[in-house]
């Protein structure tokens, strides 16, 4: 496949639907879809990582090799018929990278099997993120492996630690259930003289025998793991594969000398019960670069640096060039064929330069193009980039993405939480928390402080190791001068844990000396930290801000400001860990007034968003980043945009709820249990239940066996959240008695249909939140796809898709419904009058086919008029009138083309009955008011027929909302001029 004319510009997207890879779902079934998205109106196939990953992998993100494709997804023909079937339609594809970790520990990572046979002398030691280097004698020159389930002694012991040998492939292991760690080859020798005393006499000619003694002293002779010179390490490494084919040589030629190594193996493993059988193996494996350790001592003594605390994803060095080129080359060679259009760049943020790193990005593809060096973005917004990267990256409020990154935008974490703010009633926040707080009593803990404390949690805990290897780094630092030089280990540890609980983002990205941001980011950390500990010794934190800046004091030492900066470099990737472990992943499932503001990049305490704060968002994201991606559900999300919907109402009823929830848990108090003296599960996981239920219950009568489906739903992603919170129960200290309670709580009231008094009470109240959430939901699909930016449809949500968190997002999609759905909306697109046709659609909003009808329509628009889109400005239109607060109403504009958006919000606040959406006459004197006066004639409707007396050139200045929205409660608008109608490119 190839491509001779690259682009110097990159393809933007003009809309993406990301696809969830795995065995179950290949390169053959993505490509099935191609039809299918191309109707939809999608210009291009966003994929999971498709590298090979760790088999049996759900999502790709443990990468073992990057110079292949999975071949669980396909081979590579069936990739290229995928491509080819894209371009076939005039669309293409964008792939999710993982460049900051790779999978390890499961014995299919071959650079991480070489760095455990070779240590530091490996041609991979530098790849990956090691202190090889460590204050505790035990781990020097080693690699910590925490993979034993019990004590070392325990396991070893038992027998389940124990030396095999390969025949074909001439190698010795250490084996350990599933895994299969190589030992050094240069303690092969001693193991071969072992095996040449157990021959029986004339087994082996004395020439043979003569020969395995050689190479017995031919591994002994191997350069050490040790050695610095490039010279010796590339000796052992290769001498290692001549030597290891030769024993598997002799072996293949005298059985006599496998049944030898089997006998000395066999003594070696020791036997249970017998303690000093195992010395030999336990000096064996103590000769190792890796120590073997119990699972749990990964939080206090890991020695690499991993992906979060997940020990199994272990973090590339990827500003080191020789990285970045074997992690790229595969990706980029295909991108450069015209294979891929764009990157979607996994957690950025770990990496600790991600300027450098995007710049590189650019700059390599370019080169591999034949394109001149890309110049970057500028402050306006403009890019000269030829290859379209996209960043997985959680940007606070208060933050701005840098403009000179070479990048076009993030993957829309930051839009997924704006557009939900704008369905939340911001004025409900004090009664909301007023429910929550009377119904869960101490539990409840203000945001700031819970965030706060949770950041305190997992730096205590799963991150404690990386504390305290930053804090004796600090304290080196404090000691190179004799002003700091009294700062003690632990008064360093407590400010330095303190500073970071206090950050208010995920990191800085100081690299020379900090931007203007990244200072007032430190200042920020730093001064709510010393609010925070008042007993904190005098002069730490001053220190401290100087170590974070690189500002050393006057007269310090030569190279001070240096090592400064390395240590805030390191920091900056310690700070993201702890912000995503505590805040996404404890306090997030902690605090829950309102859930649907619990998601990825969400803030609580950012409780709904004004129509005037969505236009500034809007306004800046058109400015800056008009072609960042705008999502509104994706595989990280802990809910699904339409459960995120549905729980929104809630906040229209607040007094409505808090009688319903005291009403629910009347009725299902019999279903508690004691747990430790408490009753479970606990009145918090409770709260979170009612809401999860109303937010995710399907529509329509469920049978027998489909309740049990859902309850089994539900029970998972309670566990889930129950664990995540670490308040009761956690991943590394299972509560069982406590999740069993919780689990049979769920079951309990989802358990059977029949004389089910809190089933038939929640259907009655799903009916009134589902139908406010799916009209909330037309909104928000009419709105995102015509916003500025990339509209992303994660899998399945063009239609309603009630999911929770995973791996409950990452179920099957009924793609044959949606084809259904295509069917239908086209039929009605060719109707002469589609009124009726769209009131039927509309009465039965919640079964997804009026979400359907509007995200066609809308990529529809977007797809013909993509240019204009593209080019457009974002106007802000003002409301007057008695309904103005629930509307949000918008233009996009090109010279003389425009398009109107306009949405219904707070649907509730209409008190009309189920079933009756706010249409016509109930928006009573409410109109939009044009910015210039009177509007230009010849305007389309979209979506409906309504306002069809705008095509005959009527001049106004207003549009009343009761004609806008007389048939449906969203409406496009659209000029009808013959120049504003692009080719689709």
């Amino acid at each position: 496949m190839t491509n001779p004319t690259p682009r110097r510009e990159a393809i933007v997207p003009h809309a993406t639907y990301r696809v969830q890879l795995h065995s179950g779902f290949r390169f053959t079934d993505a490509k099935a879809l191609v039809p299918y998205l191309a109707d939809l109106g999608i210009s291009h196939l966003y994929i999971s990582p498709p590298l090979r990953a760790r088999a049996g992998s759900q999502h790709g993100y443990d990468v073992v090799d990057h110079g292949m494709l999975n071949p669980e997804l396909g081979t590579r023909a069936e990739f290229d018929e995928l491509v080819e079937s894209l371009h076939a339609r005039s669309m293409g594809l964008l792939v999710d990278i993982v460049p900051n970790h790779m999978g390890v520990l499961s014995g299919d990572n071959a650079w991480w099997l070489d760095v455990l046979e070779n240590g530091a002398a490996s041609a991979y030691a530098d790849h990956f993120d090691i202190a090889w280097r460590n204050a505790d004698p035990v781990l020097s020159d080693k690699v910590l492996l925490p993979v034993l389930g019990d004590q070392y002694g325990a396991e070893l012991e038992k027998g389940d630690i124990r030396l095999a040998f390969d025949a074909a492939a001439g190698a010795f292991t250490v084996a350990y259930h599933e895994h299969r760690l190589p030992i050094d080859p240069s303690g092969y020798g001693a193991l071969l003289r072992l095996a040449q005393r157990a021959l029986l006499p004339g087994a082996m000619s004395g020439v043979r025998v003569n020969r395995l003694s050689s190479l017995a002293t031919l591994f002994d002779r191997l350069p050490g793991r040790n050695e610095t010179e490039a010279s010796a390490r590339q000796r052992r490494q290769l001498d290692t594969v001549r030597l290891k084919d030769a024993l598997a040589q002799h072996v293949r030629e005298f059985p006599a000398l496998v049944a030898a190594i089997d006998q000395v193996v066999g003594v070696m493993n020791g036997r249970p019960g017998d303690r000093s059988s195992f010395d030999a193996l336990d000096a064996l494996i103590d000769a190792q670069a890796y120590r073997l350790a119990h699972w749990r001592i990964a939080a206090d003594e890991i020695n690499y640096r991993r992906f979060f605390d997940i020990n199994e994803l272990a973090a590339l060095r990827m500003e080191r060039p020789e990285v970045f080129e074997a992690t790229h080359r595969l990706l980029l060679e295909l991108a450069v064929s015209g294979a891929i259009d764009g990157l979607r760049v996994d957690h950025p943020d770990g990496m600790a330069d991600p300027a450098g790193y995007f710049e590189r990005l650019q700059l390599r593809y370019a080169e591999m193009a034949g394109l001149p060096a890309p110049t970057g973005r500028r402050g306006d917004g403009a890019a000269d980039l030829p290859l379209y990267v996209v960043i997985e990256k959680i940007v606070a409020p208060h933050e701005a993405v840098p403009d000179d990154w070479a990048v076009h935008g993030t993957t829309g974490y930051r839009f997924a939480n704006v557009i939900n703010g704008l369905m939340i009633d911001g004025a409900a926040k004090t009664r909301l928390d007023r429910v929550w707080r009377s119904f869960v009593g101490e539990e409840a803990v203000d945001f700031d402080t819970l965030a706060w404390q949770c950041r305190h949690v997992v730096m205590e805990g799963t991150l404690a190791g990386e504390l305290t290897v930053l804090s004796a780094s600090l304290l080196r630092l404090a000691r190179e001068d004799r002003r700091t030089r009294d700062f003690t280990l632990n008064s360093l540890r407590q400010a330095l844990a303190e500073v970071v609980a206090s950050f208010p983002v995920y990191r800085t990205y100081m690299l020379h000396k900090p931007s203007a941001q990244d200072r007032k980011f430190v200042d920020w950390a730093i001064g709510r930290a010393r609010r925070r500990s008042l007993a904190a010794a005098p002069g730490v934190f001053d220190f401290l801000r100087r170590v974070l800046i690189g500002r050393p004091l006057t007269g310090a030492p030569v190279g001070l400001g240096v090592r400064y900066r390395e240590f805030a470099r390191r920091l900056q990737q310690y700070t993201a860990p702890v912000a995503a472990k505590g805040i996404e992943d404890t306090a997030l499932y902690r605090h829950h007034r309102l859930v649907s503001v619990n998601d990825v990049g969400g803030d609580p305490d950012a409780f709904g968003m004004s129509i005037d704060a969505f236009h500034a968002a809007s306004l800046d994201r058109s400015t800056r980043w008009p072609d960042t991606m705008l999502a509104s559900s994706t595989h990280d999300a802990k809910r699904s945009e339409d459960v995120r919907m549905r729980i929104d109402v809630i906040s229209e009823m607040p007094a409505a709820w808090r009688l319903t929830v005291r009403r629910w848990s009347r009725l299902n108090r019999s279903h508690k249990r004691t747990v430790d003296g408490e009753r479970a599960p606990t009145r918090n996981d409770e709260y979170l239940l009612y809401q999860l239920i109303v937010g995710s219950l399907p529509v329509g009568e469920l049978d027998d066996a489909g309740l049990a489906h859902y309850a089994g739903r539900v029970e998972q992603a309670m566990l889930k959240s129950a664990r995540e919170s670490k308040a009761v129960t956690s991943w590394m200290n299972p509560n069982l008695a406590y999740e069993g309670a919780l689990s049979s709580f769920v079951h309990a009231l989802l358990g059977r249909r029949e004389r089910n008094l809190f089933l038939d009470d929640v259907q009655g109240n799903t009916a009134v939140i589902g139908w406010h959430g799916a009209l909330n939901g037309l909104t928000m699909a009419v709105v995102k796809t015509l916003s500025p930016g990339v509209p992303d449809f994660y899998q399945g949500h063009e239609s309603i898709q009630l999911s929770l968190v995973d791996p409950d997002n990452r179920r099957p999609v009924d793609f044959a419904l949606r084809r259904e759905m295509l069917t239908e909306a086209r039929s009605i697109a060719a109707m002469p009058d589609r009124s009726a046709a769209l009131g039927e659609l509309l009465a039965h909003a919640g079964d997804g086919r009026a979400k359907f009808w509007v995200t066609w329509q809308a990529l529809q628009l977007r797809r013909d008029r993509i240019h204009m889109l593209r080019h457009a400005t974002y106007v802000p239109l003002e409301v007057r009138g008695e309904r103005s607060a629930n509307v949000i109403a918008f233009a996009r504009r090109h010279g003389r083309s425009w398009v109107v958006v306009v949405g219904t919000r707070l649907s509730a606040a209409f008190g009309l009955p189920v079933g009756t959406a706010p249409l016509g006459d109930c928006w009573g004197d409410t109109a939009i008011v044009w910015p210039e006066g009177a509007m230009p004639d010849c305007a389309e409707p979209l979506l409906t027929d309504a306002v069809s007396g705008q095509r005959h050139g009527t001049h106004r200045e207003t549009l009343p909302l009761a004609e806008v929205l007389r048939e449906f409660p969203v409406a496009v608008l659209f000029s009808a001029d013959a120049g504003s109608h692009d080719t689709p490119t």
